[in-house]
């Protein structure tokens, strides 16, 4: 009878505590698992873009990018640009700091693009594909100036703020002056180098020298796309590496300047973009030997997280021409 009594006692005991378990198992929330998946660099890429102020005055105000108001800000406190200068702008993709230029120097500045990557270029400027560091590309685009410049009217007609005249009158002169492939086709001729640069083509026809260059690195994605509306999606500016990037951005500036010591006029300006590192106050020597003044700038505009700067010469000196590097 007791054996009987305890049985039925661990019974009852058994059965409350699988009600307990039951109750317990109820109460909580059925959670499904699912796999974390990582935003890929471009959503990252757009998601940053839709909370930058920067990049939505840049839409509104028809501007390529929001790099355009580094160049702004840095013209408001330096006065880089005046009325009909003519200016050179490196690594000009997309656009936005030729769309500054070509403003700020109106009503006949002049304002020539060179990338190596294809975009859109703004209305009004002329622009030359190819690899900047290539000695024979410098040497297009500097036959590029001296021809444009041959080409120019020996009076200028009267201001207008006419934008389909003025946008006739670089229209013209782009088609008057020898194309890209024909110059190449010329230089590669067993005939003989490029034409010699004479008479006043020998001097230095260029006011401003603009870099916004970034070395590409090695694409991994995205060969599949051609278009010219984002080229940034085949040919990444920085590699995230900041030695890398930084040594990439000393070799364009390097160049930048070299050019700018052949073709900028004296009293002329030159701004150049780099990544911060230890070669960065070597360059800046470099360009106290070229210009009367050297200001190292980081705009508002510019990402606090990002490594980027700017130096900016000014009033190049007539008497001083830097010695290439070997």
């Amino acid at each position: 009878m007791a054996l009987a009594q305890s049985f039925t006692g661990v019974s009852f005991y058994l059965r409350g505590l699988s009600r307990l378990n039951g109750a317990l198992h109820r109460a909580q929330p059925h959670v499904q698992w699912q796999p974390v998946r990582c935003a890929s660099s471009t959503s990252r890429w757009k998601q940053r873009q839709g909370r930058d102020a920067y990049a939505k005055d840049a839409k509104v105000q028809g501007l390529k990018s929001r790099a355009a108001f580094k160049l702004l800000e840095m013209d408001e406190k330096h006065r880089i640009f005046k009325k009909n200068q003519t200016v050179i702008d490196l690594g000009y993709a997309p656009g936005s700091w030729s769309q500054v230029a070509l403003e700020r120097t109106k009503p006949h500045g002049k304002v020539i693009g060179i990338d190596l990557i294809p975009a859109q270029a703004p209305r009004g400027v002329i622009t030359f594909q190819g690899d900047f560091l290539s000695p024979m590309v410098q040497k297009l685009v500097k036959t590029l100036i001296t021809e444009t410049d041959r080409r120019k009217p020996k009076e200028q007609p009267p201001a207008s703020t006419d934008d389909e005249t003025i946008g006739d009158e670089t229209a013209k002169i782009a088609i008057e002056r020898p194309s890209y492939i024909d110059l190449e086709r010329h230089a590669s001729l067993g005939t003989g180098d490029l034409p010699q640069e004479t008479g006043s083509s020998k001097g230095r026809l260029v006011d401003v020298v603009l870099s916004d260059m970034s070395a590409p690195w090695d694409q991994t994605s995205g060969f599949n796309m051609n278009t010219m509306s984002n080229p940034y999606h085949r040919l990444m500016n920085t590699s995230g590496v900041a030695f890398r990037d930084h040594a990439g951005s000393m070799d364009l500036c390097n160049t930048a300047l070299e050019f700018a010591s052949d073709t900028l006029r004296p009293g002329g300006h030159f701004v150049c973009k780099f990544y911060a590192g230890s070669e960065d106050k070597a360059l800046e020597q470099r360009l106290k030997k070229l210009f009367s003044r050297v200001y190292r700038e980081k705009p508002e505009s510019s990402r606090s997280e990002s490594k980027e700067a700017y130096l900016i010469g000014i009033k190049r000196k007539g008497d001083v021409t830097l010695e290439q590097r070997v």
